[in-house]
């Protein structure tokens, strides 16, 4: 075994969808926007038998660690949930390449995140990439073969630019879009101290009744966004955003339910009820989140990539 060729570090950008939550599974023109936060995962040759796994945080703080098999990728823990995905997606992999791992007796596999994983930002969809890279295999399929999900997540992974993403004929597509805003100083992301389950969220969204008129409308706001030259018709569009998907899930915009006396807009991002919202208003206007106790406040241009 060549130990040096085995050496290999990648690492995959976070995520954070501006527009078209839900709806992008139907086909609707999205926003979304690579982070700074991100995750790597370092590959070490090991002489003893197996994959060694382990996960840090951003603290660097081991919050799952555990043994696969190589052979068939078991895990030591069978009572994992964490140990059951990373087995799925490393065998999913390997049916998409043969040759993946098919050639060490001993590994060791070291991941960092370097955002908490309450964030949302992607803790799974950056895992998904790097193993896909790892196993030189495309992103997409082994995310349709493992997780499921639109993979605006991959191609924010993959990207180092904004990009406006849609699903064509069951096809990811994407191109990069600048963003030439003069007011970003006036966008920051408030984290709502919990993490949302997308897939709860996607089941949900299935239940609705979608208009093709709405994935329209979406896919206008999502174009008309990048031309946008004043704060005031940004949040003119987003409002909009919110009402459209509002009606669709029958769920009342996250404004409208906890923030009724801000005097900035609000818009809820991913799936509604967790993670981040974008908030529009002053540095000065975020002491409003923080009395009530929302501390974690990113402003645009920190989160961005």
């Amino acid at each position: 075994m060549n130990f040096r060729n085995l050496e290999k570090k990648f690492y995959s950008n976070g995520k954070l969808l501006l527009t078209g939550e839900y709806v992008v599974l139907d086909g609707a023109t999205t926003l979304a926007i690579p982070t700074k936060y991100g995750q790597s995962l370092e590959v070490s040759a090991s002489k003893k038998g197996g994959i060694h796994w382990k996960s840090f945080d951003e603290k660097g703080t081991v919050w799952f660690e555990d043994f696969f098999d190589l052979k068939n990728f078991e895990s030591q823990n069978k009572k994992s949930e964490i140990s059951k995905t990373v087995s799925k997606i490393l065998r999913e992999a390997q049916k998409l390449n043969p040759d993946f791992l098919s050639k060490y007796e001993g590994i060791q596999v070291k991941t960092t995140l370097d955002f908490p994983r309450n964030w949302g930002l992607g803790s799974s969809s950056t895992l998904i990439n790097n193993i896909a890279q790892w196993a030189e295999v495309d992103g997409f399929a082994l995310l349709a073969n493992s997780f499921g999900g639109s993979g605006y997540d991959i191609a924010a992974a993959q990207n180092d630019a904004p990009i406006l993403y849609e699903i064509k004929k069951g096809v990811p597509e994407f191109r990069k879009a600048h963003l030439s805003w003069d007011f970003t100083d006036s966008l920051f992301f408030v984290h709502l101290n919990e993490k949302q389950d997308s897939k709860e969220g996607i089941a949900h969204y299935r239940n609705a009744l979608v208009k093709e008129k709405d994935i329209q409308r979406i896919s206008d706001i999502s174009n008309k966004l990048l031309d946008c030259d004043s704060l005031s018709d940004f949040e003119k569009l987003m409002v909009a955003h919110e009402h459209i998907i509002s009606e669709i899930i029958d769920i009342a915009p996250i404004k409208e339910q906890f923030f009724s006396d801000y005097r900035g807009m609000i818009k809820s991002l991913g799936a509604w009820g967790g993670d981040f919202v974008l908030a529009t208003g002053a540095e000065n206007d975020m002491d409003y989140f923080r009395k009530k106790g929302f501390e974690t406040i990113i402003p645009f241009k920190g989160m961005i990539k």
